[in-house]
């Protein structure tokens, strides 16, 4: 049956069913239905286990403030069919004032955390919830940030004074006592790590329960890191807002702002010159293997060598030279553009990638020696932190830790975009899904990145890199000295801003660390009336538990360390 056949029996199907009714099509092309709130986790239940395709894994849950459109919230289910590579969005609509929504827990593991989102930054009470209770704001604080009504700036709220008597009564909350739980024996203890350097990088706590040496749980303590990086998008343009998505896994650099101008791009259909898109590719693929590279360093410290990280950081300040030379940027370049790229590619570009593809391949023999060559980091790792399919797609795992566990999934080949589909390169996988086989993993996807990057320098086409489309992308400079109505254009686009069509548009890339998707809601301003980031940190630490369960308490920042999290990746 054809995809287009196979979604529209669905669609009757749930109507039929279920009594849904399906919303206008979204810029996304994804097929979008409301169900009412009662039919809610029995619809998604039969969505998982009957319906065909099976929609296996909950890849995104979140809501949308309607109070300066219609009115009331939306809360809107991402699903994703791995077995039949297809997206499903299922709409709740739900009244502003004290709106309650039941648990889809039993359904799907990942849902514990997305649900608390729900609670902390909408107010949604969750019927059922095992553990309701905020997630990314502190207990006491105020209002819900991503109602409409909740201040936009700092400067718009009044003076933060927290009493003394406040102030212990927070801290007192933090004894190791109070995490006790019902049924804990005598013999069991709490103990706190982090937030530190090095193990949980500064800014996770963990909340671990003891008996002896073996770990009976890990609660994550998140949120140290949250800048409000959705609620900042609603009071930026569009393209003013493309440096703040460098900030969100700050050591993928464009690989932030690829998914986020794809989707900006789907939203207004605008065709990107063919040289913008293998610059595209081809930077991205540096910045994954940046990310890499600092994982390899970073996961090498946490578990005690120290010499790979000086290996480590010398390619990747290579890498980082490359990068300024072309974008004039290192960590956080800002240089994609809606429709392209910022400039064109310099004088001396194709020498200075050329060197770096020259020296990578040893780098990479030398991590390979040191880490999963390695009998004392073989011995820590493998066996332990054992991820299965069925549990990684449960849990809404992307990237290397799922491919790790035996699934060929990349949304470079599955779903080609930005001309994937023209590169020749493999998708490493392994089948063990412990900490060793999530090592061996990343390490194989630099060469394959190094692959790609090769074929996008030899085979770089002429012709512009920014749309031609002028009602969305800015001119060029010398166009500006030359005509007064382009002038007049670029000022207006820089000072108010462009308006894009209203609708709704979803992108997701294959980031370094999983699948990462830019959720934009236009209502035809200049400004995103609701942007929604889900990055694939946020679920891979709350599956740390499921994989820390029964190990010692030496193996838990092994473990820790081979998912390749980031603090602002699960913030934002």
């Amino acid at each position: 049956m054809a995809d287009k056949d196979r979604q529209r029996a669905l669609t009757t199907q749930l109507q039929t069913q279920f009594n849904a009714i399906p919303s206008e099509l979204p810029h996304d092309r994804i097929n979008a239905l409301s169900i009412p709130a009662e039919r809610l986790t029995e619809t998604l239940a039969f969505l998982k286990h009957k319906a065909e395709p099976r929609f296996e894994m909950l890849f995104d849950l979140s809501a949308i403030d309607e109070t300066e459109r219609d009115g009331g919230l939306t809360v809107f289910y991402q699903l994703l069919s791995l077995s039949g590579n297809a997206d499903l969005r299922l709409k709740v609509s739900l009244s502003a004032e004290a709106p309650v929504l039941p648990s889809v827990c039993t359904v799907w593991s990942a849902a514990n955390w997305y649900e608390r989102e729900l609670y902390d930054m909408f107010g949604i009470h969750i019927d059922g919830h095992p553990d309701l209770r905020r997630i990314l704001m502190p207990e006491y604080w105020e209002g819900h940030p991503l109602r409409k009504a909740h201040p936009n700036r700092a400067t718009e709220m009044p003076p933060y004074q927290l009493p003394e008597a406040r102030y212990r009564s927070i801290m007192e909350s933090y004894r190791a006592e109070d995490y006790h739980e019902p049924g804990m024996s005598n013999e069991e203890m709490i103990l706190n790590i982090g937030p530190t350097h090095p193990g949980t990088h500064g800014l996770l706590r963990l909340v671990v329960r003891l008996l002896g040496e073996e770990i009976r749980d890990v609660k994550p303590d998140i949120g140290f890191h949250h800048r409000g990086a959705e609620k900042m998008a609603e009071r930026q343009t569009y393209h003013s807002y493309i440096p703040y998505t460098d900030r969100i896994d700050y050591l993928a650099g464009v690989q932030n702002e690829l998914p986020y101008v794809l989707a900006v791009e789907q939203l207004a259909g605008i065709t990107v010159p063919p040289r913008a898109q293998v610059i595209r590719v081809m930077l991205c693929e540096l910045c994954r293997v940046a990310s890499h590279l600092v994982w390899v360093a970073s996961y090498a410290h946490d578990t005690g060598a120290l010499a790979p990280p000086f290996y480590a950081f010398r390619e990747r300040e290579y890498l980082y030279d490359v990068m300024e030379l072309i974008t004039g940027g290192r960590m956080h370049p800002s240089f994609f553009r809606i429709g392209g790229v910022a400039l064109d590619l310099p004088e001396g570009w194709h020498e200075a990638v050329q060197g770096f593809l020259k020296r990578m391949p040893a780098a990479i023999d030398e991590y390979q020696a040191l880490l999963p060559n390695n009998p004392i980091l073989r011995g820590r790792t493998r066996g332990i932190g054992v991820l299965s399919i069925a549990e990684a797609i449960d849990w809404g795992v992307s990237g290397p830790n799922l491919r790790a566990c035996g699934l060929e999934w990349d949304l470079r080949k599955r779903r080609p975009y930005s001309g994937y589909e023209h590169y020749d390169f493999e998708i490493p996988t392994a089948t063990e899904g412990d900490a060793l086989a999530r090592t061996e993993v990343r390490l194989e996807e630099m060469r394959q990145s190094l692959r790609i990057v090769e074929q996008a320098m030899q085979n770089m086409p002429a012709g512009p890199v920014l749309s031609a489309e002028a009602r969305y992308a800015f001119p060029r400079k010398e166009a500006t000295l030359q005509d007064i109505e382009t002038l007049i254009h670029h000022f207006i686009a820089v000072s108010r801003g462009m308006r894009f069509p209203a609708g709704e548009s979803l992108f997701v890339t294959e980031a370094p660390k999983g699948m990462n998707g830019y959720f934009v809601v236009s209502d035809g301003s200049e400004n995103p009336y609701r942007l929604r980031i889900r990055t694939p940190s946020f679920p891979h630490i709350q599956a740390l538990a499921l994989l820390a369960r029964g190990h010692l308490l030496a193996d838990l920042i092994p473990i820790l360390g081979s998912l390749d999290y980031v603090l602002a990746d699960i913030d934002r």
